[in-house]
């Protein structure tokens, strides 16, 4: 695909993630639409792309009065043509979902109703919503207290994974939204250190052995999936819990079924990244994470003719065609920083070798960071790893200092 019949529409990128922004400034940019970026660190890779046509800092989380609201407006209007506002982040897509009336006095998005987003971004909620629909789920239970905990342990069988409900307060308060526990005293340690007024945010669930595979897709107005394909992973980041380090695209038809039946039950919209696991006990997929959003994973999950979510969105709601497009079966896609420190940790674990990594990086036809007609992102790629890096330790000291506090003056500031 090598152009839009109409490029002229401008898009705008909310919160980058890492190499998700830059994927999306990269796959329309080249296509000569005009992308921008807006985000809350000037260091964000997306930010360096010769396709980023304007750049923008904006700390929405940091102006809950509605500030932020005005500043995007703004940003929309200054832009002009009423720009397509992509968010890539859980809090992204919860947060212009909240503000979609007035967000669309400026910007285009597929029309998305805030308590479905809020249900899908929620790992409990969502975990019911599939069950509703048909959709195979892990075993799973929401603590509310330390004997919940307790009870389950009375007949919890290790390993098991713990998944935050709430993903930004957990992940200010532990550092991360997925843990792989293997003792009873390290649940128990973990839920201590998770522990709130206003509940830990912990779903306690069954750890399933199987592989994992993706579907990344979008959905019309009338919840018809316009585009859809699916893959899997190879290596993750952190290795046992995290994102996509190293993939592989696959068809899978009982994915694909199972995804778009999910979505037309629930009157689903837009771009969906979505996540499964097979259990090897019983022959089932059953469904662990969706995302009412861009998956930083979707250059993975594109098709023969370079069509992908992103592109589809585009199209779709520039009043374009969406053309059938196939996927490559076979072709891989890598996340360099990501996955040299993953394959170092199961090198360390033994868990690969040197000629077994060696063999998994034949066929990779793509990476996130590094392109020839866009090098710059790449060598910029560290400062925005060590930039998350002090975020993370800042926002645990932020945490260790809450914890310091009197529980009372805790629980009044939650309220």
């Amino acid at each position: 695909m090598n152009k839009f019949k109409s490029a002229t529409k401008p898009v705008v990128v909310f919160r980058s993630g890492h190499h998700g922004g830059l994927g999306i400034v990269r796959s329309l940019g080249r296509l000569g639409v005009p992308v921008f970026c807006v985000d809350a660190d000037r260091w964000e890779p997306a930010f360096s792309s010769r396709y980023c046509r304007g750049r923008f800092v904006l700390k929405a989380e940091d102006n809950p009065d509605g500030g932020s609201v005005d500043q995007l407006l703004e940003i929309g209007r200054k832009l002009g043509s009423h720009p397509i506002l992509i968010p890539t982040t859980d809090h992204g897509a919860m947060w212009v979902a909240d503000h979609a009336e007035v967000l669309r006095q400026a910007f285009c998005f597929p029309p998305q109703e805030a308590a479905l987003i809020r249900s899908l971004c929620d790992k409990s909620r969502m975990q019911e919503l599939a069950r509703k629909s048909g959709v195979p789920t892990a075993q799973s239970t929401v603590p509310t207290c330390k004997q919940d905990v307790e009870r389950f342990l009375d007949t919890a069988v290790f390993p098991i994974m713990v998944k935050a409900t709430d993903a930004e307060r957990l992940r200010a308060r532990l550092g991360g939204t997925k843990f792989v526990v293997r003792t009873r005293s390290e649940l128990l340690d973990l839920y201590a250190k998770a522990e709130h007024p206003n509940g830990s945010g912990l779903m306690l669930q069954e750890f399933i052995p199987g592989e994992d595979w993706m579907f990344d897709g979008y959905f019309d107005g009338d919840s018809r999936c316009l585009f859809g394909v699916t893959g899997k992973k190879l290596r993750r980041f952190p290795v046992q819990t995290g994102v996509t380090s190293l993939g592989v695209c696959l068809r899978n038809k009982a994915v694909e079924r199972t995804t778009i039946a999910f979505m037309q039950a629930i009157g689903y919209r837009g771009i969906l990244d979505i996540g499964y696991r097979y259990d090897q006990r019983d022959g089932q997929y059953k469904v662990l994470d969706v995302n009412p959003r861009i998956g930083c994973t979707f250059r993975l999950l594109s098709a023969s003719d370079g069509m992908d979510a992103a592109r589809a969105l585009y199209l779709n709601l520039t009043g374009q065609a969406v053309p059938r497009s196939e996927a490559t079966e076979g072709r891989k896609w890598i996340v360099e920083d990501f996955d040299l420190v993953s394959a170092l940790r199961s090198w360390r674990d033994n868990a690969i070798c040197m000629n077994d990594w060696v063999r998994s990086l034949r066929g990779i036809q793509e990476s996130a960071c590094f392109a020839l007609d866009d090098p710059v992102p790449f060598f910029l790629m560290p400062i925005a790893d060590v930039c998350e890096l002090l975020r993370w330790f800042r926002n645990g000291g932020r945490r260790r200092r809450a914890e310091r506090r009197p529980a009372a003056l805790r629980a009044d500031h939650a309220g």
